[in-house]
Order: structure tokens, then C-alpha cells, then sequence
């Protein structure tokens, strides 16, 4: 089995919660610094509950400037996909 799909989301109520080092990596950030890039905006996330025949499921996105990882899970939050797409290239090295 793949480690990624190992991970599995919590909740705080009915609100969906992941640990920072989970998604941290998958954004090729640091601990730290995906905090802080949450904190001031500069990584948005998005939950979307399913209608019809995906009631039941949710899908949790965190989007950076430079990566979209985007994980879909059942109602007990494990995850069944998850996708990770580039929306920029990398910074050129000096």
C-alpha cells in the first residue's frame, strides 16, 4: 500500500482536521512554514462535503502557490485519493 494514503483525517466536531506534517511535505514545505504560510493566507484550503451518491464523503484541497494537493476520504476520514499537482515551476537556482 502506498504510505501517502496511510494517513487519515481527524475531526474537531464535524470539522475535518489533518496534522501540518501529513500535508506539509506534499506542498514541499517544512512544519514551520506551512504554518505560517496558513496563518497569513498564502496557502488556502477548502473542504466540500459529497451530495447524492458521494454523501458521505468529503474532499479536503490545500492549495500553495506553487502545488494543489487535493484528498478525498470517507465519512470516517480515511483517505481514499489523493492527488498532487505542480501549478508552477520551481524558482530557478541562482
Amino acid at each position: 500500500m502506498d504510505p501517502r494514503f496511510a494517513m487519515k483525517v481527524g475531526f474537531d466536531g464535524d470539522r475535518p482536521v489533518i496534522a501540518a506534517a501529513e500535508i506539509a511535505p506534499l506542498l514541499e514545505l517544512d512544519v514551520p512554514a506551512f504554518q505560517g504560510l496558513m496563518r497569513s493566507g498564502g496557502i488556502r484550503s477548502t473542504v466540500e462535503r459529497g451530495e447524492g451518491q458521494d454523501a458521505g464523503r468529503f474532499r479536503l484541497t490545500f492549495q500553495s502557490p506553487r502545488w494543489r494537493v487535493r484528498l478525498t476520504c470517507n465519512g470516517d476520514g480515511e483517505v481514499l485519493t489523493l492527488t498532487r499537482l505542480r501549478l508552477t515551476s520551481p524558482p530557478a537556482a541562482p
